[in-house]
């Protein structure tokens, strides 16, 4: 079943050296129980996306076009263009988000025990004790030792690794049937982030819930993604399953990802290679391929092919590119 379907959604933030076109026409789906992952660069329009339909961009400075039907419990609802009442009922209860650094999401100024209890307080009408006992039954299965005592700490009482536990916990409060976790480990070590990730995984199983992983980080997608969606200048440029992706890379960009990381399955005399050039400007993007600048494949096509955008298409079973390379290749209809 498909919970989450996002139809050619478009942000653009205006500011006072342009428009911004963040995100530029992203559309995937996500099915139930299914983890997909969202990866490129700083910049390229990862966190926005989500943002844009949890409703936590600045409505005054930002225009945002498109489609994302969410199934609720209450059946499909459209988030693009809902009201603010009717986005806080959705957000946190069908939908929910793990923000990437856990010490500015908590409230310095409030123990963990209240942020905890006011999120199940938000959407059930029932006793505050029926909330606390659900904070601690959450704290429990996150692994945070002796839960109904650190109710009372506040967060910079606690480590990195338990602050973000806590925000897993506060996320999963009303049993979302979507979590976003947006770069869940990013300020984490090493050790910390195979424990986090092993945690979503585990608690994914447990609710049945559908996850988008949002992260730069290749070596995270590997072992917690079914799916990998990977955007470049506001742009999705591939979309196919995470081994196929690891196995046949196809857009001259993720080519370039997994060239810059440490691979096992490569030994140990192939060098590292960076992708060459900057990311692009998104107020000056123009009409041709994002990636041309950089592209180190371009001169195998006829000059100025790249001066025009190409668009996704499928070019095997479930592997979706954007580049002229494919232009003639393509799934039989």
């Amino acid at each position: 079943m498909t919970l989450l379907q996002v139809r050619d959604l478009r942000v653009e933030f205006k500011t006072p050296d342009g428009l911004v076109k963040a995100v530029a026409g992203v559309s995937f789906d996500l099915k139930a129980g299914e983890t997909v992952a969202i990866v490129g660069e700083s910049g390229s329009g990862k966190s926005v996306t989500n943002l844009a339909y949890m409703g936590l961009l600045p409505s005054s400075k930002t225009n945002i076009t498109g489609s994302v039907l969410l199934e609720t419990d209450k059946g499909v609802v459209e988030l693009i263009g809902m009201d603010n009442d009717g986005l806080r009922k959705v957000r946190g209860q069908d939908i929910a988000m793990i923000f990437q650094d856990p010490m500015s999401a908590l409230h310095p100024y409030y123990t963990i025990g209240d942020q905890l209890i006011e999120a199940h307080q938000v959407h059930n009408d029932v006793d505050k004790s029926v909330s606390r006992d659900r904070a601690i039954e959450l704290l429990s299965l996150v692994g945070v030792a002796d839960p109904a005592e650190r109710l009372k700490a506040y967060p910079h009482q606690f480590s990195g690794g338990m602050r973000q536990r806590v925000m897993i916990a506060m996320a999963l409060m009303n049993n979302p049937k979507v979590l976003i976790a947006d770069e869940p480990t990013t300020a984490l070590d090493v050790t910390v982030q195979a424990q986090i990730l092993k945690l979503l995984r585990d608690l994914q199983a447990r609710f049945g819930m559908a996850v988008i992983l949002i992260t730069h980080d290749l070596g995270v997608v590997a072992g917690a993604a079914d799916r990998v969606n990977v955007m470049y200048g506001g742009r999705l440029v591939e979309s196919t399953g995470v081994n196929e992706l690891y196995a046949n890379p196809m857009m001259p960009y993720t080519v370039g990802l997994l060239d810059s990381i440490p691979r096992m399955d490569q030994g140990h005399g192939k060098r590292l290679r960076a992708i060459p050039g900057q990311p692009p400007s998104l107020i000056k993007l123009g009409e041709g391929c994002a990636f041309a600048a950089r592209c180190e494949r371009k001169k195998e096509l006829p000059e100025g092919t790249c001066e025009t955008s190409p668009e996704l298409r499928e070019v095997k079973a479930g592997h979706l590119v954007r580049c002229h390379l494919y232009e003639n290749k393509g799934v039989a209809k």
